[in-house]
């Protein structure tokens, strides 16, 4: 279970459960926010000081997922993310997604009319049987934004391998309480503020080395260049020959936030808090009659006659018509034994 000395870093926890659609930020963040704005008014910020919380997070998220530096670029937000991988499609490229996929994952191919892409959709359970010889990029989420559900991941990964097709992994539901070897895929999107309890506004992308030259760095600006303040003014055009060439140019503040976040997530460690959350939802599952699962989301389906009101206290979701809960590091079996209460009824 996670220390509750780790859990009173976060003291609006209770019957919060709708990390699924903002984490809370821990106390350290907090502070470091207060700091970071206290000096921005009083006149003492400098531009270039923000860059070592931009590279701390980019070696922390490296970490996270298992992947060296060279393959992490930091962005914004997913779907400026995918767009940049949607470059390295071939015209009339065939992507397959899971049926009722988030929409960021898939609309930066759908948009791309010069290409015409077919976007192919499948229910989840058949992605990997779907991928074939045809097959030029899978695009799925590595947990279901809806529902929770978890993709099988070595499943797609073995079948795309052995059809040549490139991967693309939206970890935004994931990085944060589920093991992923980012290594494994072409290309994985996060967004730091669900799951990596950060301030929205940053996000990860890793890609492999091989793809880098394949892949346009749409957005290229100063901080995608090799040395970026020597990149600000004139030619010539020098970016950066890793990941760092499709850096989008951070919002300083967000980054603050967002490693000392990164930094309590790491020190806990995805395994453990993989256990904590997945525990949870189980043991809500349990009291409610039903079967186990390996996700830390549950998504219900509470009868037209269920009295939202009696959620009053709780902080949820609903998604497709269905209760949407998750479960994180600062939820308790309080937490669970409540809501239990509330929903079986």
């Amino acid at each position: 279970m996670i220390n509750p000395h780790v859990q009173s870093q976060f003291p609006g926890a209770a019957g919060y459960l709708n990390t699924a659609s903002l984490g809370l930020p821990p106390l350290a963040s907090v502070s470091a926010l207060q700091a970071a704005i206290t000096d921005w008014q009083a006149g003492r910020a400098e531009p270039a000081n923000y860059d070592e919380d931009v590279a701390a997070a980019r070696r922390l998220f490296a970490g996270l997922v298992s992947t060296p530096v060279e393959w992490v670029a930091v962005g914004s937000q997913v779907s400026a993310l995918v767009g940049m991988v949607a470059t390295a499609l071939r015209p009339g490229a065939r992507v397959v997604c899971p049926e009722g996929e988030f929409t960021s994952v898939f609309f930066p191919f759908l948009a791309r009319n010069d290409l015409d892409v077919d976007v192919e959709f499948v229910p989840l359970e058949q992605l990997p049987s779907s991928i074939g010889p045809g097959t030029d990029l899978v695009a799925f989420s590595a947990v279901q934004s809806a529902d929770g559900r978890v993709a099988d991941l070595e499943a797609i990964r073995t079948a795309s391998a052995a059809s040549g097709a490139l991967t693309l992994v939206d970890a935004t539901q994931a990085i944060g309480w589920l093991p992923i070897d980012a290594t494994e895929f072409d290309f994985t999107v996060t967004g730091a503020y669900k799951w990596l309890l950060s301030p929205r506004g940053t996000a990860f992308m890793t890609i492999r080395p091989e793809l880098v030259e394949q892949v346009q760095p749409l957005y290229a600006g100063w901080y995608a260049g090799d040395d970026p303040w020597k990149s600000i003014y004139g030619m010539p055009m020098q970016l950066a020959s890793d990941a760092r060439r499709f850096d989008l140019s951070p919002g300083w503040l967000a980054w603050v936030g967002t490693v000392s976040a990164l930094r309590l997530v790491d020190a806990i460690g995805i395994d453990a808090i993989h256990d904590h959350n997945v525990d949870l939802a189980n043991s809500f599952l349990t009291q409610l009659g039903m079967e186990p699962s390996n996700s830390a989301i549950v998504s219900l389906d509470l009868g037209a006659d269920f009295e939202a009101a009696s959620l009053d206290g709780f902080s949820t979701a609903y998604r497709s018509g269905r209760l949407r809960v998750s479960f994180h590091l600062y939820n308790t079996g309080e937490d669970v034994n409540r809501l239990a209460r509330v929903t079986n009824r």
